[in-house]
Parts: C-alpha cells; structure tokens; sequence
C-alpha cells in the first residue's frame, strides 16, 4: 500500500478506478512512522478579503493506527482532494488558509491526523474551534478496527505500535484508543475496517465522497447477526428478534431475507408492518436533529440471531422506506452468508 508524503501531494483530476468487494486481501497498515519538526506556526486565519466560496471544503481523516488511514487519504486524492498526511493538528488552519489564497485552485482538502504528531495532538480541538468560528465546512473520519484485527495487521508486517515503547502492541493500542476516545465521538463518520480489504474500504469512501452533490444525509442499513457481535460503527441498533424466525420453518430455512417468501414471512408477522412505520417516523425526527447538528452520515444496524432471514428482510424493506423519503441510502448485510 503506497504512502503519502508529508508535503501536500498534487491535486489529481483522474478519475479514482472502480473498486470491488471480491477483490483482494491486501492489508490496511502498511505506514511508516515519520520524524516531525517542532516549528511553531500561527494558527490564525486571515479571511479578510477572501470571499466566502473560497475557502476549501475540509475533511480530517484519523483514527486507529493500522485501520486504513493512509488507503482511506489516497481514496480522496485518487477523487481529487488535496492531500496532507500527519499533519501537525495546530497547523490545520494554516493549510486551509493556504488554500483559501489559491484562487479555487484548492477547493478540497483532506488531513491525516494520527497518534505520530502526539505532541500536537492536544491542540486539535482548538484548531477544530478556530476552524469552525471561521465558518470552514469540515467534517471527521474517523477509522476503527477489532483489537485482534489490528494485532494481526502489526504482527504480519512485523512492526511496531507508535505508542507500545517497551510493551506488547496491546498494550499501544489500548493506549492509542484512549487518546483518541474524545476525537470519536466527535466523527461524523466511522467506518469500522476489522473485516475489510483495501478494496471494500475504497468503495466505502467512494460511496461517501465520490457524488459531485453533497446530500443532506446519508445513512448505512447494516444486517447483522448478534451472534457474532455487535457492529461497532453503529449508531442506531434494532434489535429484531421480537418476530418469529424463519430459521424454524424447514422450508425458508436454506434461504435469506433476500427471498420474498422469507420477506413475505416476516412481514406477515404480527406488529411487523407496524415497526416499520413507526421506526421509518422515528428516523425522520432523528434524521432533522442530525441535520440540525451537522452530522451527515448514520449506520443503522438491524439485527436478528444469526444475521441471515429477520434483519436482511427488514433491512431491505428499512433502506427502501428511507430512500423514498429523500435520504441517500447504502445497505450491507455483515453476516449474511457466515453460517
């Protein structure tokens, strides 16, 4: 997996390839940690005389060490963005001013911000405020991944953890999550990458960022099974089990939620047509307060026993419901086919 520079790279025009989820298994940790200066620079923003539209639109991309950052920064840059990777997080205000004085030229900007400019980690929030006083649109990805998935990662390119010192890469990346807790919470997206390629990552981010058009709001209906966990980028869980199973019916049992006997079965349950009004009305309250805060993605994730009949079905029919009411809508069933 190539990396980035920590020059800003040249503004591309070529159009990103088309990705698949069939396609390899290449990992998502192939990084370099890199020295910093410790220059410091003035985080001010001049926007005096800059006109409104020429200020570039901002993403921050962050998260785990070994969940993808660098695949998920050459997915922007492969669309277009203006890429700086581990940029020191008082300096980001500086970079987007930099871009406002492009005449246009600098429209997009994507940062990576991760645990190797640490000792500038803690004035991101301030740089986060200054930015947003400054009416700068920016929004947060934030990448995520099992602490197994990440073991493994480190271990078969046989690196070190940034923050492990002396102890065991557990012991780093528990310390990693807790330095980035307070920064999750605050992300406008999480794109959890524990069962991801390179290849299903990079749709994922095309998904997100590829349309010319930002919508209002996007949403994610993941299935999913409780048997093998929880999803951990959820935001909304939906617990179907409440309805029968087809799985005790011989007949529906080979088949998915996918089927319309199985869709037809559930369906006819008694109180099924009835969630999902109320939970479709439901989402249209939450969906306003989402937009009202600025958060413009949301994974519901619907779950029966095994992820296979109930929450495929539901899902689907979910997924339907929203996009007939104006939001942009991805569905992905996690387990489907796991048993």
């Amino acid at each position: 997996m190539s990396e980035h520079d920590t020059q800003p790279t040249a503004d591309r025009d070529r159009q990103a390839q088309e990705t698949h989820r069939k396609g390899g298994g290449e990992d998502l940790t192939q990084q370099d940690a890199r020295q910093e200066d410790g220059a410091q620079v003035s985080t001010g923003i001049d926007s005096a005389g800059v006109p409104e539209a020429a200020i570039p639109e901002l993403v921050i991309i962050s998260g785990m060490s070994g969940a993808g950052r660098s695949t998920a920064a050459k997915c922007l840059e492969d669309l277009g963005w203006f890429v700086v990777d581990n940029l020191p997080p008082a300096l980001i205000p500086t970079m987007v001013e930099l871009g406002a004085r492009s005449q246009g030229n600098v429209a997009r900007i994507a940062v990576v911000v991760d645990v190797r400019g640490r000792r500038f980690f803690d004035n991101l929030r301030e740089s986060l405020s200054d930015l947003d006083t400054r009416g700068v649109t920016r929004r947060i990805v934030f990448l995520e991944s099992s602490d197994d998935a990440l073991v493994r990662r480190f271990e078969s390119v046989r690196r070190p953890h940034p923050l492990q010192g002396d102890g065991r890469i557990v012991d780093g990346i528990a310390a990693e999550r807790e330095l980035l807790r307070e920064l999750r919470g605050d992300a406008d997206l999480v794109i959890d990458t524990s069962s991801l390629n390179v290849h299903e990552l990079r749709a994922k981010m095309d998904a997100q960022f590829a349309g010319e058009e930002e919508p209002e709001l996007r949403a994610t209906v993941m299935s999913f099974g409780f048997k093998y966990g929880l999803p951990v980028d959820a935001d909304l869980v939906v617990d179907m089990r409440f309805l029968p199973n087809p799985h005790w019916v011989p007949e529906l049992r080979p088949f998915t939620g996918l089927n319309e006997e199985v869709s037809a079965y559930v369906f006819n349950q008694p109180g099924a047509k009835e969630f999902i009004d109320r939970y479709s009305e439901l989402l249209q309250l939450i969906a306003a307060g989402y937009r009202r805060e600025g958060k413009r993605y949301v994974t519901i994730a619907v779950g029966c026993t095994g992820g296979k009949h109930r929450s495929v079905a539901t899902s689907e029919k979910l997924a339907a419901r929203l996009a007939s009411q104006g939001v942009e809508t991805v569905v992905v069933h996690r387990d489907m086919g796991r048993e």
